[in-house]
């Protein structure tokens, strides 16, 4: 095996030495070619064997031959060297942009993040009765006070385009054609002897037919997969069997936990279901009517197969069969008595998330949605009941940074991801109008933390247009973390439940609260004051006409 000592290319045997474009040219000799007779040379055999490592020894006379190996690259090397810089070239003005757009090189930001020193001794424990604040000061924090009048502007522009307009209830019969599948599944009355809105349906399948095994519950999530092998040991034993034909019962929920969250929907949950006559859904949060109908699974994935109103409906099937039990009971049926279980629904989704309409309806409203969560509820149950939990919406916002960021947690980064946010939603009120921005999909998933779940005011007349205000009942969390026998009887009063004894009372009042900050979380301490400052006077002007609504001053959050 035989290489060119001038180019390195891999010489076959007889080869004459014509690969090598240095060595052949038009007027080439090979007795008069230096490099040919192997002048000054000393080439290297090798043997057959496949080797590592070309090594080449060579000893020049002329300076000049130095400049041999350059002019003998191959094409292929030499576009490799050009396409290695370019990529160089790339990477290195990747660097340069990314570092600008963060305030890390050439482009100084407009927002200053100082160091936060955290006290363990003086950490939040997301106590709401003492909702004071620690704050450990150094030199560098100065720059967040600079930040302030920047902000306060942008949240001023804000301010000045706030129009709350009450929206219009769109026509039943444009509701039916948008969804004639939900409208022909569900009747127009129930049983009147239940005080759970339930009727009959009849079954078509048989004794070898799976009643749940198109159930995409069932299908897409293994959490719940012993729920429903359960129903499907007991569903034959609770059909209604009437001239020949099988009956089953189905519910829907009498009241909605519809939000919001992060405010304590989980323990208000946890406390409720604690009552003998109160049922819940299979699943605590569906979210069938914000996400699950349209397709949405997970809000990262997209869009998949939409969940038909069946499989929500079979999400209350163990509820139902115990309402079937009472319904069906002989003093029921001599006495004439009402069934007194109802079943709610805790979908901490429901008062907000409308997120998915710009996707299946027409979008001729000026960005705003013809149809909302609350009229297909109305159009089904214009009698339903909702409880509302609401949280300080500045602390709420806090919390909902620290549950759902994943990685990099500091008060720096929540302050900066603010300050972007309200910068997002300040284009948007340029051009459209509040419900468009609250609403708009594309903007709540593009801010870095959800400013737009703390606008309750917003969400409330919207669900005022449809029920009347005796069906919702609107509650504090910090005055449910002060006094949880107060408020829990408040709901029991709403929902009509029955008296309880001073065993069950106790029970449901002093179980602890659910779903508290986690104990990584509480290491960061409270939000920087500055941010605070901001997100206060952001909320301010919603708090306040939110206060106006339900004429009830605690909702401006002024002392938290």
């Amino acid at each position: 095996m035989r290489y060119c000592i001038n180019c390195c290319i891999h010489l076959l045997p007889n080869d004459l030495h014509r690969q090598c474009f240095r060595c052949r040219g038009p007027d080439h000799n090979n007795q008069k070619c230096p490099v040919c007779r192997g002048e000054n040379k000393i080439p290297l055999y090798t043997d057959s064997k496949q080797m590592k490592l070309l090594a080449v020894l060579e000893v020049r006379t002329d300076h000049r031959e130095s400049w041999n190996g350059f002019f003998c690259l191959r094409k292929g090397k030499l576009w490799s060297l050009i396409f290695g810089l370019i990529i160089m070239t790339l990477v290195m003005a990747s660097y340069i942009l990314t570092g600008a757009k963060h305030g890390l090189l050439l482009i100084p930001s407009p927002f200053h993040y100082g160091a936060f020193t955290s006290n363990p001794s003086l950490m939040d424990n997301e106590s709401l009765s003492d909702m004071k604040d620690h704050y450990q000061p150094s030199k560098m924090n100065i720059s967040y006070v600079q930040d302030y009048p920047s902000i306060k502007l942008i949240i001023d522009t804000i301010t000045s385009k706030i129009e709350f307009i009450m929206r219009q209830r769109p026509d039943l019969e444009e509701m039916r054609k948008q969804e004639p599948h939900m409208f022909s599944v569900i009747p127009n009355k129930f049983l009147p002897n239940s005080k759970n809105p339930c009727w009959y349906e009849e079954y078509r399948g048989n004794t070898s037919t799976d009643p749940y095994a198109t159930n995409s519950y069932a299908l897409y999530s293994k959490r719940f997969r012993t729920i429903f092998d359960y129903l499907r040991k007991v569903f034959w034993n609770h059909l209604y069997h009437y001239k020949d034909k099988h009956y089953r019962l189905r519910c829907l929920p009498h009241f909605y936990i519809i939000g919001q969250p992060k405010c304590g929907t989980t323990d208000l949950y946890d406390r409720l279901r604690l009552h003998p006559d109160v049922r819940f859904s299979a699943i605590k949060e569906p979210h069938w009517w914000t996400r699950k109908r349209f397709g949405i699974i997970r809000l990262r994935d997209g869009f998949h197969d939409r969940y038909p109103v069946e499989d929500y409906l079979d999400l209350f099937d163990l509820a139902a069969h115990q309402i079937q039990g009472v319904l069906q009971s002989e003093a029921t049926k001599d006495r004439g008595k009402m069934n007194n279980i109802i079943i709610g629904e805790a979908s901490a989704s429901t008062m907000w998330d409308n997120n998915a309409w710009i996707f299946f309806y027409d979008n001729s409203s000026e960005g705003e949605p013809p149809f909302l969560i609350q009229d297909f509820i109305h159009a089904f149950q214009p009698n339903a009941k909702l409880i509302i939990m609401l949280r300080d919406p500045v602390e709420r916002l806090y919390s909902d940074y620290l549950y759902f960021a994943s990685a990099n947690k500091s008060v720096e980064d929540f302050h900066e991801k603010v300050a972007e946010s309200l910068q997002l939603f300040e284009n948007c009120m340029l051009d459209f109008s509040l419900r468009a921005c609250v609403y708009n999909n594309s903007l709540n998933n593009a801010m870095p933390v959800r400013l737009q779940v703390g606008l309750y005011v917003v969400y409330l007349l919207d669900w005022l247009t449809v029920f009347d205000k005796d069906q919702i009942l609107v509650l504090r969390l910090e005055d449910h973390a002060s006094n949880v026998k107060y408020t829990m009887h408040m709901v029991f009063q709403f929902l009509g439940l029955g008296p309880l004894s001073e065993k069950q009372e106790a029970l449901i009042t002093k179980s602890p609260a659910s779903n508290t900050r986690r104990p990584e979380d509480r290491s960061l301490g409270p939000m920087l004051p500055t941010t605070k400052a901001i997100l206060r006077d952001f909320y301010r002007p919603f708090n306040t006409k939110l206060a106006q609504v339900l004429f009830d001053d605690a909702f401006l959050w002024k002392r938290t």
